[in-house]
């Protein structure tokens, strides 16, 4: 919140072009979207989208006027040089990220990349963090019990999204037996029909080829969007080797950048990286923000979060000083 104000302050008065001026950036500035749209009324995870079409559009206007937007083969090149130089990443696959972000990206000619997770395009479902807040929302039972992996039973009525972030941090903070373990748990307790397959929420691979052949770069997310470092390492090696070869098979390119499921510092490990070195990655990106330089390890290259309370104040703040306001978030 104090950064958000001191952000809005600077933005009136014009001190953030000033101190940029005193401040010149280096490095490159790594922002990270999900969705685009109106999310306020969807029954899935409304955290997941970062902008309406309009804001994103003004953000995006906003980069393309006063930025260098750069893609991920230009990170080595441009790094150590002075300017304002920024990356544009989506996350997941989402159908919005074809219909509603990629014709604003064309109509600007600015560059992003996408990061996919290759088995939703493969197979259309709810993913684990969609599916936990659907159920939530759609239940009938005022209450849900999912000892031992929460301390005391949650009590719905108005406190829905309370109750879906609290499932939520406990599914990620899990081994991947115990997750689904408590995804079994509150399936049960929801008694819910599970879907087993849901239209209009993914692209299709013919979406993902028009826009690389438009100039965008693709990249891998995994298969199923797991924690990584919650799975063993012969896990984590097929989520990263089968979204490789599926994005191999459908682009005919290879692999070369990889964004991390949930992308925290504990997101990923030394098993996750040395998967990812096999697999012929050139540079892997997490997303608990800070701001990328020279000095970045190329398999934990920092981005930062766009969500849908980052207004263009906000943004500009992290432009014109990203020393200040482009900085890790130590949760």
């Amino acid at each position: 919140m104090k950064k958000r104000i001191a952000a809005r302050i600077l933005s009136r008065t014009g001190l953030d072009r000033l101190l940029a001026a005193l401040l010149p950036p280096e490095g490159i500035l790594i922002l990270n979207y999900h969705r685009i749209g109106d999310g306020r009324d969807s029954p899935y995870d409304r955290e997941l989208w970062s902008a309406d079409e309009a804001a994103f559009d003004a953000q995006v206007g906003c980069l393309a006027r006063h930025c260098d937007v750069i893609s991920p083969g230009d990170i080595d090149t441009v790094a150590g040089r002075r300017g304002r130089h920024v990356l544009v990443t989506f996350d997941d696959g989402y159908i919005d990220n074809y219909r509603a972000a990629f014709p604003i990206l064309r109509a600007h000619g600015v560059p992003a990349t996408f990061f996919i997770a290759t088995g939703f395009i493969d197979h259309p479902r709810l993913p684990w963090w969609d599916e936990i807040a659907w159920r939530v929302r759609s239940t009938g039972q005022a209450r849900l019990d999912l000892r031992p992996w929460l301390p005391e039973p949650l009590v719905l009525a108005d406190a829905h999204e309370d109750a879906i972030h609290a499932i939520l941090c406990a599914y990620k903070s899990l081994q991947a037996t115990e997750s689904a373990q408590l995804m079994d748990r509150l399936r049960e307790a929801t008694d819910l029909a599970t879907p087993d397959r849901v239209d209009g929420l993914w692209m299709d691979w013919d979406m993902i080829r028009e826009m690389g052949a438009a100039g965008m770069t693709i990249g891998g997310h995994t298969v199923d969007h797991p924690v990584l470092s919650r799975l063993p390492v012969e896990r984590q090696c097929e989520e990263v080797e089968g979204c490789a070869a599926r994005i191999r098979a459908e682009t005919g390119r290879p692999m070369e950048y990889f964004a991390y499921p949930v992308g925290s510092q504990w997101a990923f490990d030394a098993d996750t990286r040395a998967c990812l070195e096999a697999a012929g990655v050139r540079r892997a990106f997490s997303y608990y923000g800070g701001h990328a330089s020279a000095a970045s390890p190329r398999f934990d290259t920092p981005r930062m979060a766009i969500e849908r309370d980052v207004a263009l104040p906000d943004l500009a703040a992290m432009l014109w000083l990203p020393r200040l306001f482009a900085r890790v978030d130590p949760a």
